[in-house]
């Protein structure tokens, strides 16, 4: 009875502590810029791949208020599609996982726990379809964020991109679809999953965002619902014809 009532006790101050961390870590929102709506706002979507997340972003608006030589860049190499996913992960593990059946422990630990953090990469897909029908098993999370928050949401992504010459780093062909992998500033960690990227660039547009909840795709899109009051999309009915 004493040793459970020990694992009782620890289980209750873990949860406590979780808790506390929770909501310490909990970053406010700008209601000045979110949530938005009429003429000049803009739809961003969060896609989930069950394992990562990234966002989806008009590509028209990557060289308006707040780009930057990188996406003004990649905004002119993707020109033949309207829009365009962007996902963060570190340099080797993303690289070399396009499925969970390609999943690597001993790439995911160092890439997790390197000290100092590892180097990052972003890569840029060009969607040839919306969203929806290029991502059917995808949970997508559209959210309506204003002209300004835009800016600064591309102000942010804008710097997380590595310049050579003044122009991205591009490092090779994406995991998918027409894409490509750019060097990425920043260093991936256990503390900087791609999830967390997808959330600091939502904050900067004016969503509040929780980093706690926000380590698994799960996590964030609950996150989002709850304090953001964005709602994933209904997926379609693949068994039907």
């Amino acid at each position: 009875m004493r040793l459970w009532r020990r694992l009782g006790a620890l289980v209750a101050g873990l949860a406590v502590a979780l808790t506390a961390l929770t909501l310490w870590t909990a970053r406010p929102g700008d209601p000045a810029l979110y949530p938005a709506s009429g003429p000049e706002a803009v739809t961003v979507l969060l896609v989930s791949h069950g394992w990562h997340s990234g966002l989806v972003l008009p590509r028209d608006r990557l060289t308006g208020e707040g780009a930057g030589a990188a996406l003004r860049s990649i905004a002119t190499r993707f020109r033949a599609y309207g829009d365009l996913e962007f996902g963060w992960g570190e340099a080797r593990f993303y690289r070399a996982t396009p499925t969970l059946q390609a999943f690597d422990g001993r790439l995911a630990l160092e890439a997790l726990f390197t000290p100092g953090g590892s180097d990052g990469v972003i890569q840029v897909v060009g969607l040839e379809r919306p969203a929806r029908e290029s991502f059917p098993q995808a949970d997508i999370v559209p959210v309506r964020i204003s002209r300004e928050g835009l800016a600064r949401l591309l102000a942010r992504l804008d710097t997380g991109f590595r310049l050579g010459d003044g122009q991205p780093v591009a490092l090779g062909p994406g995991l998918y679809g027409p894409s490509l992998f750019y060097a990425g500033e920043g260093r991936f960690s256990y503390a900087n999953l791609c999830n967390h990227w997808a959330a600091d660039l939502l904050n900067a547009a004016g969503l509040p965002v929780t980093p706690v909840l926000d380590t698994h795709p799960l996590g964030l899109i609950a996150d989002l619902r709850w304090r953001a009051g964005a709602r994933a999309l209904e997926r379609p009915d693949l068994s039907k014809p």
